[in-house]
């Protein structure tokens, strides 16, 4: 019954073009996100540079999120991912003529990383709230939790990749332009989606003003349970982010080299990847919001075992761990915004979202330049992981709806 559900969803051609622009689009940002990493590091050897790295995909889309949240409900959302995609391959194609022409300094490199900070600020809204229109209600969470074994998936796939042609080539230009091509490839499965059908619930045009604007954010401000579970995302990854170090770890720590660093990079989206398939064909029943708070908490544990181990195979274990904790609260954060928002509204409560996601992963990656640059990447981690388990307690007791969901389809 649980395999069927996946096979009818799969069957829905819209859906299933929109799974493959998903994936291609995210592996090709993934292996440009390995080779942009050894890159930087490799020119600076210094820990800051990959904090710096976040930092200016973070800006961009934290000042243009809600805009590009406004612009998706008022606007097609397909096109705007036609216009997004074709610009992540441009920005790839740039990296790689940066590459090509051997330079050394950083300024370019971030540059071109602002420039996808700006496209993922309208990209995120646009796709996140175009999914729900390719499925039926009631295929909803068993959509989100496929999305999300997808993109896993593309977790795995992009850093392997990535790691492998760097190591195969030593060259970060080669990588670019196979993230190029994997881009317009998106750019094709968008295209192939066609016109989703026309809702009965579809989105009215308001005038822009600043109060449709804001709209977003004081829906979520006004939903404890859907602030509870972003914003707990938003400080647990932004003080237990290690992928911005890995680099470091991979080179200084653990000696693998690029082609370890690809392995490590995939080791979350490995964990991530099995518990989001799992909960595609085994949907969750009961008891979702403290199941939430736990796998966070064990998120933060992870992260802790992974800052103190000098031995791959203990830190692959703890990366796994990770991704599978962390996959259960996307799964729940994501099915309850998109159940309890309407139509009319999902580009604005998408583009909030991915601004506190926003903030978790790519300001998390600067804070944690900063703090491995003042107490060394190993420290940083263990105290981050600490304080992840310490926001779990916090936010346990200061939103007790979010403790008190039981149920998804409610």
């Amino acid at each position: 019954m649980a395999e069927g559900g996946i096979v009818a969803l799969l069957a829905n051609r819209r859906y299933a073009f929109y799974l493959a622009s998903r994936l291609s689009l995210i592996v090709a940002t993934q292996m440009l996100s390995v080779a942009v990493g050894w890159q930087v590091y490799e020119i600076t050897g210094k820990a800051l540079a990959l904090g710096f790295s976040g930092l200016v995909l973070f800006v961009p889309g934290f000042l243009l999120a809600l805009p590009g949240g406004h612009v998706a409900d008022r606007r097609d959302r397909r096109t705007i991912l036609l216009v997004c995609h074709l610009g992540v391959a441009s920005c790839a194609l740039l990296l790689a003529l940066i590459a090509f022409r051997g330079t050394h300094g950083l300024l370019p490199i971030y540059a071109v990383l602002a420039v996808l900070g700006v496209i993922r600020a309208f990209s995120g809204p646009a796709g996140q709230a175009l999914m729900p229109s390719l499925v039926e209600r009631k295929d909803l969470e068993r959509a989100v939790a496929l999305g999300s074994s997808s993109w896993q998936l593309a977790m795995i796939a992009g850093p392997s990749i990535g790691g492998a042609l760097y190591a195969a080539t030593g060259r970060a230009g080669v990588v670019y332009v196979a993230c190029t091509v994997m881009a317009l490839f998106a750019f094709a499965s968008v295209l192939a989606i066609g016109q989703p059908p026309t809702r009965p619930e579809a989105r009215k045009r308001e005038p822009a003003t600043w109060n449709t604007l804001l709209a977003g954010l004081r829906y979520v401000w006004s939903n404890r349970p859907i602030l509870g579970t972003i914003s707990l995302d938003l400080f647990a990854v932004l003080l237990g982010g290690a992928v911005a170090l890995l680099p470091i770890f991979a080179r200084d720590l653990l000696h693998i080299g690029p082609w370890g660093l690809g392995i490590l990079r995939s080791a979350p989206a490995f964990g991530a990847a099995t518990v989001a398939f799992l909960l595609a064909s085994f949907p969750l029943r009961r008891r979702v919001g403290i199941l939430m708070l736990a796998c966070v908490m064990l998120f933060g544990l992870a992260t802790i075992v992974f800052g103190t181990s000098r031995s791959f195979a203990l830190s692959l274990i703890a990366l796994v761990v990770l991704g599978a904790s962390d996959m259960n609260s996307v799964v729940i954060r994501s099915t309850l915004i998109q159940t309890r928002t309407p139509d009319e509204m999902r580009g604005r409560v998408g583009a909030v979202n991915l601004v506190f996601i926003g903030a978790s992963n790519e300001l998390g990656e600067f804070e944690s330049g900063v703090t491995a640059a003042w107490l060394g990447p190993e420290t940083a981690v263990v105290v981050g992981g600490i304080g992840t388990c310490v926001v779990v307690v916090l936010w346990a007791f200061l939103f007790p709806s979010l403790r008190k969901v039981d149920r998804l389809d409610e």
